[in-house]
């Protein structure tokens, strides 16, 4: 990589992001079909590290009693969860609501 830029420092991958606080983040619930029509809870809108976006699936898979992934910034949770999704990362002071239809 180069830069132009003066005290560019090289050795900080430029990809890596500071992950927002609670409050910051606005996150989006939406309730998606995938594969062979399988209701998935998705989060979107997380802003930060890979690491604290697992941290939070890792959580929400836990409250849901399911199977889910996180990847592409976006959380997968099993079934249909949106409340309890919901009600969690509001006690969490996360900005979170439900969206789509």
């Amino acid at each position: 990589m180069y830069s132009t830029a003066d005290g560019f420092d090289y050795s900080r991958p430029v990809s890596e992001t500071e992950t927002l606080q609670n409050q910051q983040q606005d996150l989006r619930i939406f309730l998606d079909r995938k594969g062979g029509g399988k209701l998935v809870s998705r989060i979107a809108g997380f802003k930060g590290r890979r690491e604290d976006m697992e941290e939070l699936a890792s959580a929400l898979k836990k409250l849901c009693g399911g199977g889910g992934s996180a990847k592409d910034f976006e959380i997968l949770i099993q079934g249909d969860h949106r409340d309890k999704i919901l009600k969690f990362l509001l006690d969490k002071k996360y900005r979170a609501k439900k969206a789509g239809g």
